[in-house]
């Protein structure tokens, strides 16, 4: 229905990505993202292990035979983790785009492409977007403000971002950030994008292998109920708001306090297991972007991405093609 430089250069039906989500990028979601005609990422770090990965990435081609990637986020852990055995196990895998995230993945990039791999870097700026573009990076996925996770310490809303990165990028940009419908989709395509790229609005379908009360959550909550918890220590990070992030701002706005006062509250192995596996969303952080207030309900994935094209279509072929006049 959509042909763009995204659906072409990487074999995807449509316009449509799911970014990795740690915790919830397994392939349960991300074959049916795939199935649906969508391009998914299995998150890579949510696999203990690379030949955890490794397993992952096959229990994920039993259930389609259509494209989908993995997502490898290089960030500094306390815990040092062996990305380059990861690496090789995508590789291994026979997986042929990889979404990278976080730190330069230069390091990375040499054996991607000797192995034919596809990779499209995340980057929450214009200059971070074409430092990766001269790397050698074959898309550029851009995270504006309104995004869930990291969306960096500028502050600057899709509605500038998305424009002022199709301006200087040459190789194909995915929107990412607030981003849950059709409407969404047209605007990123007038802005200059070739796709968009969604993390909450999947979270909230029936294929997302998280506790159905964080679905539920999704769906009650509106546009202001997220948190930017870590600005004091230049990590910004974007979550759902509950009892935890809001007492997390309360120590952080303390003049004296560090990391180490929220650390406790802070644990990601906390919100995967108390909020995302057992249901509690108070129980701890869990990312979330501004797009809540435009998720109404919790439909499967091929629904869902079926959903969005035809609204798109609709609305170029029916609302904005009547306001034209020659």
């Amino acid at each position: 229905m959509f042909k763009t430089r995204f659906t072409e250069e990487f074999g995807i039906e449509h316009p449509v990505v799911c970014g990795g989500m740690t915790g919830v990028g397994t392939a349960d979601l991300i074959a049916a993202v795939a199935n649906a005609g969508a391009l998914g990422f299995i998150t890579a770090l949510t696999q203990p292990t690379p030949d955890a990965l490794l397993e992952e990435i096959e229990r994920c081609r039993e259930m389609t035979d259509k494209p989908f990637g993995v997502n490898l986020t290089i960030l500094p852990t306390i815990k040092p983790v062996p990305y380059d055995e990861y690496r090789e196990a995508i590789i291994a895998g026979g997986v042929k785009i990889v979404e990278t995230a976080g730190s330069n993945p230069a390091p990375h990039l040499p054996s991607f492409q000797a192995a034919g791999v596809k990779v499209i870097h995340k980057a929450v700026a214009v200059r971070h977007s074409l430092k990766a573009e001269s790397l050698g990076v074959d898309a550029i996925s851009i995270d504006g403000f309104e995004c869930a996770g990291h969306p960096g310490e500028e502050d600057i809303p899709g509605l500038v971002l998305i424009p002022a990165a199709a301006d200087k990028v040459r190789i194909p940009l995915i929107a990412s950030g607030g981003f849950a419908d059709g409407r969404g989709l047209v605007a990123a395509l007038a802005l200059g994008a070739d796709a968009i790229n969604m993390g909450t609005r999947f979270m909230a379908t029936v294929e997302a292998p998280i506790h159905e009360n964080v679905k539920k959550q999704i769906v009650a909550n509106d546009e202001r109920q997220t948190d930017l918890i870590y600005r004091k220590f230049r990590n910004t990070a974007r979550v759902a708001r509950n009892a935890i992030s809001q007492q997390i701002k309360e120590i952080e706005a303390k003049p004296d306090s560090t990391f180490e006062d929220i650390a406790h509250l802070a644990s990601g192995q906390r919100g995967r297991d108390v909020v995302m596996g057992e249901g509690d969303v108070d129980g701890g952080i869990w990312s979330a972007s501004m797009s809540q207030g435009l998720i109404n309900d919790i439909p499967t994935t091929k629904e869902l991405v079926t959903r969005i094209v035809e609204e798109a279509a609709e609305i170029i072929e029916g609302r904005l093609a009547g306001m034209v006049q020659r």
